[in-house]
Formats: C-alpha cells, sequence, structure tokens
C-alpha cells in the first residue's frame, strides 16, 4: 500500500475525511460478506441433516423393503462348550440332536534330536579330544549336511522327498547342503517348517487340518536319522521323530454322519464349529425364529425416524431471528467469546425456519408414516402394531410427530402398555413382515422422487439444493471482490482529489512568497 502524506499545506485530517466517506461505502462490502456467512451456515445446516436422512434410507428403509431382511433366526445350544452355531437365512426351525464325535487333527511332525556337527580346525580336520574321541558342536541353519554325524561317508545323489497332498519335492544332497536348504525345500512341498537351534529339532505340520493334509519325509536311512527325521513308534525309547496323523472332524446331526476337514460344518443353513467331543454326550440344537431381531430393527428405525423428524419440525418451527446478521471483525472485537456464540447461535437455529426444501422432506415423510396397506384382504397401519405418535396435548413441543412402541421398556410414555408388535412377530410374523416392507418400499420410493437430480440447483440423492447453494456462494465470492475494488478505487479518487487540493495551495503559498519577496526588494 503507498505511503499517502495529505492535509500538509490545508491543515486538515484528510484521513478521517476519507474514511468517513470510504465507510459510507463499505456498508455493501459487510452486507455481502454478512449475506454468503449466513449462506455457509445454512449449507453446513443442510449437510448434517442431509446425511442423517441418508443413512436412515441406506441403514433401514433400503433394506427393510425387502423380506430378506427381515428373516432372522437365532439358534441356540444345550451344551456351547462343544459346538457354536451360526444361524443363516435359509436355516430351518427345529429342535435336532448332534453328537461331536472327534475333533479335525493337523499333521504334525516333532523330530527327534539331530546329530551334532564335528568341530574342525583350520585345515579342515576334525578336532580330537584326549582320548581321541571326535569333538562335535550343535548345529545351526547353516551347518553343511556332511558335517554332520553319521554323515562321513554321505554319497553323492542322497535325497529326500517331501510328500504332501501335492506333487513332491525332492531335495539332493550334495557337499554345500545345509538345514537351510532343507527347510527351503519342505516349505515349497506346502508344508510349515523350522528348526529350533536351542531344541537342536525339526518341527514340521501340514498347512491344513483334515486327513487329506497327512505328509511323509523319505530318504536315505542314514540322512533320516542323522537329521532326526526317522519316525519311531510312539513307544520307542530311540531317538527318533514322532509323527501325528492328521484327521477330519466328524460330527453325528440327527443320526447322520458329517465329516469335515476344519472343524467346520456348513448344514442347511446352519454353520457348526466343533468345540470339543461330546464322548457320547447328545447337544440339543434349536433354531427358532429371532422375534427379538426383527423387534430391535423395526424399534432401530423408529428411533432413528423420530431423531430426524423432531430435528426437522425443530428447525422448521424455530423462532425468527430477524434483525440479527452475522457479526463483523469490528462488531467481535465489543463482545467475549459467550456472547458472540449464543448471538450466532440464534442465527444458526433459525437459519431453515420455514424453509421449503425442509417441508417438502418433513411431509413426505408424515404422509409415507401415515399410510395403511391391505394385506390378505384385511387393512394395517402402524397403529396395527401399537406404533402410534402420542395425543397433541401430551406430545413435547416439536416431536408430535414421533412414534411410540407400547410396551417399549425403554419409553416412559408406553412401556405399561401391551406389547402388541412382540406378540404379533410371534403370532403372526408374515403380517408383520409384509406391512413393514410395503411401508419400507414406500418410503424408498417417495424419498427418491424428492431427491432426484434438478440441472443447477440439486444433485442426485440430496434432499436440498446444494448445487445451488455453492453457486450462489460463489457468486458472493465473485460480488465481494467486485465491490472490495469499488471501494479502493473510490478511496483512491479521494486521495487524488485531495492530493491535487494541497498541491495546487502550495503553489499559490510559493508564488505568494516570490510575490511578498520582490515587493520587498523595492
Amino acid at each position: 500500500m503507498p505511503m499517502r502524506l495529505s492535509g500538509l499545506m490545508s491543515g486538515m485530517d484528510t484521513e478521517t475525511i476519507i474514511s468517513q466517506l470510504v465507510e459510507a461505502r463499505s456498508t455493501k462490502v459487510e452486507s455481502a460478506k454478512k449475506a454468503q456467512t449466513k449462506l455457509q451456515w445454512k449449507q453446513d445446516a443442510w449437510k448434517e441433516l442431509n446425511t442423517k436422512l441418508k443413512n436412515l434410507h441406506s441403514k433401514y428403509i433400503s433394506k427393510m423393503r425387502f423380506s430378506d431382511a427381515y428373516s432372522k433366526k437365532t439358534t441356540k445350544v444345550s451344551n456351547g462348550s462343544a459346538v457354536s452355531v451360526i444361524t443363516g437365512e435359509s436355516a430351518m426351525n427345529g429342535v435336532q440332536s448332534l453328537t461331536v464325535d472327534q475333533l479335525a487333527k493337523t499333521a504334525y511332525m516333532t523330530g527327534g534330536n539331530v546329530a551334532k556337527e564335528y568341530v574342525r580346525d583350520e585345515n579342515g580336520n576334525v578336532v580330537t579330544d584326549e582320548n581321541g574321541d571326535p569333538t562335535y558342536k550343535d548345529i545351526t541353519a547353516l551347518t553343511k549336511l556332511k558335517d554332520m554325524a553319521g554323515m562321513e561317508s554321505l554319497a553323492e545323489g542322497t535325497t529326500l522327498t517331501f510328500q504332501t497332498s501335492g506333487e513332491p519335492v525332492t531335495l539332493e544332497i550334495n557337499e554345500n547342503t545345509t538345514i537351510s536348504d532343507v527347510l527351503t525345500e519342505m516349505k515349497k512341498a506346502g508344508l510349515n517348517a523350522n528348526f529350533d537351534a536351542k531344541q537342536q529339532r525339526f518341527f514340521i505340520s501340514a498347512k491344513e487340518s483334515g486327513a487329506d493334509q497327512n505328509f511323509s519325509i523319505t530318504g536315505d536311512a542314514d540322512t533320516l536319522k542323522a537329521l532326526g527325521l526317522n519316525v519311531k513308534d510312539k513307544s520307542s525309547k530311540e531317538n527318533g521323530a514322532i509323527y501325528i496323523e492328521g484327521q477330519n472332524a466328524q460330527i453325528t446331526l440327527n443320526d447322520t454322519v458329517f465329516e469335515s476337514k476344519d472343524n467346520v460344518f456348513e448344514i442347511n443353513g446352519l454353520t457348526f464349529t466343533a468345540l470339543s467331543e461330546t464322548n457320547g454326550e447328545t447337544v440339543t440344537v434349536t433354531t427358532q425364529q429371532d422375534t427379538d431381531g426383527i423387534y430391535d430393527m423395526i424399534k432401530g428405525f423408529l428411533k432413528e425416524y423420530n431423531t430426524i423428524i423432531n430435528e426437522i419440525d425443530k428447525l422448521y418451527n424455530a423462532d425468527s431471528a430477524k434483525g440479527y446478521e452475522p457479526l463483523s471483525d469490528d462488531e467481535k472485537d465489543v463482545m467475549s467469546e459467550s456472547e458472540i456464540e449464543k448471538y450466532e447461535q440464534k442465527i444458526k437455529d433459525a437459519l431453515l425456519r420455514r424453509d421449503s426444501s425442509l417441508s417438502t422432506v418433513g411431509s413426505t415423510l408424515k404422509e409415507a408414516m401415515m399410510k395403511s396397506f391391505a394385506i390378505d384382504g384385511k387393512t394395517f397401519s402402524l397403529s396395527s402394531f401399537g406404533i402410534e405418535t402420542l395425543s397433541y396435548f401430551v406430545a413435547p413441543e416439536n416431536e408430535k410427530n414421533a412414534y411410540h412402541l407400547a410396551g417399549d421398556p425403554d419409553d416412559s410414555e408406553t412401556s405399561g402398555n401391551p406389547d402388541k408388535l412382540k406378540s404379533m412377530i410371534a403370532s403372526d410374523p408374515d403380517t408383520v413382515i409384509s406391512f413393514f416392507t410395503k411401508l419400507s418400499n414406500n418410503l424408498y420410493t417417495e424419498l427418491n422422487n424428492i431427491s432426484k437430480s434438478v440441472e443447477g440447483y440439486r444433485s442426485f440423492g440430496n434432499f436440498y439444493d446444494d448445487k445451488k447453494m455453492k453457486s450462489d456462494y460463489d457468486d458472493y465470492t465473485s460480488k465481494i471482490k467486485e465491490l472490495e475494488e469499488k471501494l479502493a478505487d473510490y478511496e483512491d479518487k479521494w486521495y487524488s482529489k485531495f492530493s491535487k487540493m494541497e498541491t495546487a495551495m502550495a503553489k499559490m503559498q510559493s508564488n505568494a512568497s516570490a510575490i511578498t519577496g520582490m515587493l520587498g526588494g523595492q
């Protein structure tokens, strides 16, 4: 900003004069900024409400229009420590008997102690003790097989073969083959394999449980023995590997035997997971309609609906904030933070008062919820299931369109009434499901109709004119910039005028001084 020196000749406070002239014109800029701020707050208010409406739409309405959403069943077992059950949509109601005959096992080999590695001197000769016997040290993953006791005469072409459920993998042993190489080939064959240097033995297992995952390791007898991979009888005291075969899990359900490699059985809509053998004890499995699940879904929908409809009514019926406008920076400077917050909240609370889009959304929801539907020749509405609004004089302000469930223990207004919905779910679930699918389908259609895309005004899926608001906000940005430029030009114009005046006065003073000097010299 250029430095301006004015009033030197005239003695006038031109800065103050120009500031007052500019201030009178700056109200247009401030008004535009306040209008833009107010629009921003309105956008924020709509975005928040729009998100809640979308959540209601996707979380409940969109799903509840299909009967599958109500196909909720539950299964109880008499011995939860023996088996757990997940109930699928196609599961049949009924009582079944089950025994867990055996659990799945993973094929596992615990290797015997491996042979020690010879200690050698710098020339590669085996170091002996005072009695002339070879000395040894524990082997590591880097130990070469040819340096292990019992492998002195390792023949060229000696092999180890690892046979799993896939193609066999064969390792050809040479003078450079290490323990690490053996592990690598085991893993290539599809095995979990590890050499525990502390225990000096191999630990090997199949990657999956089940009888078809059994494996074997074959090869030269001396090599197997040196590596502790020669399988021995469990009762034998000799060094060698213990091998446990994999096996399938087996259950008997309603006198029919089923097998699985991993303890999980998917049978007729039920998923059983065997946890422990029952040793002849019969487990009772009871599958029935989950009345609580259907009830909780409907209750959850009503709770979320009530939250939204109450907010819509509160916003639409808000007290007027006429005369209140967003504060300028200068106005905020003379107020405390709490005063500013209280003042601005008054404006924000009234932003959607009598809003036409809000009225459309509220009316659509209310009318859709009051619909009646014919089912098997009878007409049903929400009140048929004990779901009603409170009387006008009992309902709190802006909560007169909220629905209450008769018998709901969480509702102080209706908890003492008979629980009609839960009773009907238990006695006639088909009617309940049919009604709420029709209600939800109608809600889905109506909400889709008022959230369609409108060119230049609304994006698809939104319940307010988001495009128009953004366009108006951008227009304010351009308008404010234009007004600020005009104001700056106006200010420069006045500085220019006063500057010319000062220049003229300076010339006049200079001329007067010259004349005075001439007269004085005569």
